[in-house]
């Protein structure tokens, strides 16, 4: 138990000091690169859509078996070698699931060029982070693609990977690295797979649905963490149970509209894919415009969160 305290200790440091070092190789890479090559060998193999489901569900079993169990037997083989090697490589995999420090980067690196003025620029960087067409957006839709980006991604890319963590701690023989590795999997074939437009209809389903179940708890309480922390913790709940069930994901709807509601502000509206409208759910009431102060309140309530999170499973694991 000592251990794994040491080992969420230093993942937490080594994110908020290095985060994911540009051309660094990262775990999500080499899951991208596998899902590519299965994606693809599955679409050419399966031409209906029965055989495309069942490749789906293969797919996921094997990205997310896969991820845990290399992470286990690598630690491991690594304990077996040096227990100190093997707590500094379970920090740097444990570090690499959270994305506190590329969220926060990522904000900034829109901002920056937005409060110097150049649009273009902002626009062009918040390309590399969203999906969603980017030219010719004015500053306030610049502000709200960043807002939801950054509340989005607290529950996936923030929370849910530290509940994961914490879970795989209080199984025996598991420790935080499997479990966290196991989710991060799942949230990346959502990434890449998990849409309803084809090639990926049939073959994403299950990996679209799974995530939704894996996320549904962490996001929850994600959201009670968040009110509990606003000090408002009714009216954030009411505001969710308003809105985020016209939200089509179970999960992002919810994330986004916690903030909403503590913030003040509206997100959700029309956004364009490859010149495609598409009406999102409005969520939270438009007290007031967002603007870069509110995304770096988000930032900070996420960090709060994880923090809080964080000092709970310490405290439980020192009290065991």
């Amino acid at each position: 138990m000592t251990n794994n305290i040491y080992v969420l200790i230093v993942a937490v440091i080594l994110d908020y000091l290095i985060g994911d070092p540009w051309g660094w190789p990262h775990p999500v890479q080499v899951m991208g690169w596998v899902i590519s090559w299965l994606s693809k060998v599955f679409l050419q193999l399966c031409q209906k859509s029965l055989t495309q489901r069942l490749a789906g569900i293969v797919l996921a079993i094997v990205l997310i078996f896969g991820s845990g169990g290399v992470g286990w037997l690598t630690i491991q083989i690594t304990r077996w070698l040096n227990p100190v090697l093997a707590i500094a490589l379970e920090s740097i995999m444990l570090a690499s699931c959270f994305a506190l420090k590329s969220l926060a980067k990522a904000a900034i690196d829109v901002l920056q060029p937005l409060k110097a003025g150049d649009l273009k620029l902002a626009r062009r960087t918040l390309s590399n982070y969203v999906g969603r067409d980017t030219d010719g957006l004015p500053e306030s839709e610049i502000l709200r693609a960043v807002l939801e980006t950054v509340t989005e991604n607290a529950t996936d890319g923030v929370m849910a990977p530290l509940f994961y963590a914490i879970v795989g701690i209080c199984i025996p023989h598991v420790g935080p690295v499997p479990l966290a590795l196991a989710y991060k999997a799942s949230s990346t074939l959502d990434s890449m797979v998990g849409y309803k437009e084809a090639p990926y209809t049939y073959l994403g389903w299950f990996s679209a649905r799974l995530e939704d179940y894996l996320t549904w708890l962490p996001c929850r309480l994600t959201v009670i963490t968040l009110g509990l922390l606003s000090g408002k913790p009714g009216d954030v709940w009411r505001i969710c149970r308003r809105d985020a069930v016209n939200d089509p994901s179970p999960n992002s709807g919810w994330s986004e509209c916690a903030y909403a509601a503590i913030l003040g502000v509206q997100m959700g509206g029309t956004n364009w894919y490859r010149g495609i409208a598409k009406q999102k759910p409005l969520l939270g009431d438009p007290t007031s415009p967002i603007n870069p102060q509110h995304i770096q309140t988000a930032l900070q309530l996420t960090r709060y969160s994880f923090l809080l999170w964080l000092g709970v499973a310490i405290a439980i694991l020192l009290i065991r």
